[in-house]
This record gives structure tokens, sequence and C-alpha cells, in this order.
């Protein structure tokens, strides 16, 4: 190992954690928010089961909204609002509350993407059997677009690393964060270099880890 790794040791083991605990946080709340708000602006658009105009339009527009703010504008915006439910807004705690906004409204418009290519045949078979709202849900269209809806939450996860390193703004810390501070700031290229290849290496991961699954999930 390189005697600058050997070094900071440590501190990049520290980093590579909080990395781990925000984007955790994130894909939490992609799944558990981004999902079901996704699903209903497909649900609610013109023509679907479920057709409301209302619940549309607002969810459209707060969906656009975040996803229009410039993350690190969005971090800084959110300030007051994550110093109010977290009690502070420095540290990696404080630095969830942003990627998970920001987690819920990219992941809710790919899963309405997903959705909606969705073949119109098996939404009319659906209806035409009685199935429930819940059902249509859960046995037709999570069924038909499993393979896409994880290929979205790779690229989603992929998106919040990235995020990520913007958090040193706000003392989240992780790799992007140690990177500035210990390699660029201290003119330390060549650490500077081995944080960017250990992020190239956890993203390549992933992305092979998502499209491995999705492939095995696709029964088309």
């Amino acid at each position: 190992m390189p005697d600058i790794l050997v070094q900071y040791e440590a501190e990049i083991w520290l980093s590579i954690g909080e990395t781990f605990i925000m984007v955790g946080a994130s894909i939490g709340a992609a799944i558990l928010l981004g999902l079901p708000v996704g699903t209903l602006l497909f649900l609610c658009r013109k023509g679907e089961v479920i057709e409301n105009r209302l619940v549309f339009t607002v969810l459209n527009l707060l969906v656009n909204i975040i996803r229009s703010f410039p993350f690190l504008l969005l971090v800084v915006f959110l300030i007051p609002f994550t110093r109010l439910i977290i009690g502070t807004a420095i540290g990696t705690t404080a630095a969830i509350v942003p990627l998970s906004i920001i987690a819920i409204a990219h992941y809710s418009r790919l899963v309405e993407q997903s959705l909606l290519d969705v073949p119109k045949g098996v939404m009319e078979a659906a209806i035409s059997m009685g199935a429930s709202v819940k059902e249509i849900v859960f046995k037709f269209l999570y069924v038909e677009t499993r393979s896409g809806l994880v290929l979205g939450l790779t690229t989603s996860i992929i998106s919040f690393i990235s995020y990520s390193t913007i958090m040193g703004v706000v003392g989240g810390g992780g790799i992007g964060d140690f990177a500035i501070r210990y390699g660029y700031q201290q003119f330390k290229t060549d650490l500077m270099i081995y944080m960017i290849i250990i992020m190239i290496i956890l993203v390549q991961l992933i992305q092979f880890t998502g499209t491995t699954i999705a492939r095995i999930i696709d029964k088309r």
C-alpha cells in the first residue's frame, strides 16, 4: 500500500463510512418514499386508474422544483429546515436531510418513467380481471417493471454518491470531502487521485451489481 494511504488510513476508512451512511440513508428514502411518490404520479395521470389532476399537479410540481435546484444551493437553502428537525445543520446526520430529499425526487421520476413503459394491455388485463389498485400496483406494475426499477435505483445510487461529495459544505464528510480537504487543499495530488480511484471502483461495483440483478430478475 502506498505510504500516503498508510499515513491517512484511519481518516480514509472514516470518510468511506460517512459516505456509506449518507448514501445508505438516501437509498432508504428513495425506496420508502420515492417509490410510492413515483407510483402515485403514474396512477394519478390523465387516463390512469385513480386519475387525480390536483394530486398529480402538486406532486409533479414539487418533484420538478426539487430536481431543478442545483444541489449545492439546495443544501444551503435547507439549512434552517435541517436545523429544525435534526437540531444541527452540521455533520453527517445533518447531511442526510438534503440528500434524502433529492433522493426522493430523483428516484420518483425514474419510477414514473419506468411505469409509463408498461404496455397498455397489461393495465387493461388487470382492470378486466377486477384487480384492486393495490393488486394492480404490486401484482402487475411492479412485476412488469422490476428490472427497470432496479436499474433506476442503481442510477440513483450513483447520483447519490456524486451528491455526497458536496456535503463537505455542511461538514458531512465522506470520500469527496476528504479528497478536497486532505488532497486538493493540502496539495497532495497523489492522495486526491487515490480517492478518485476509490470512487471509481465503488461506482463500478454498484453498476455491475445493479445491472446483474436487473438481468436476473428480468423474465420478459
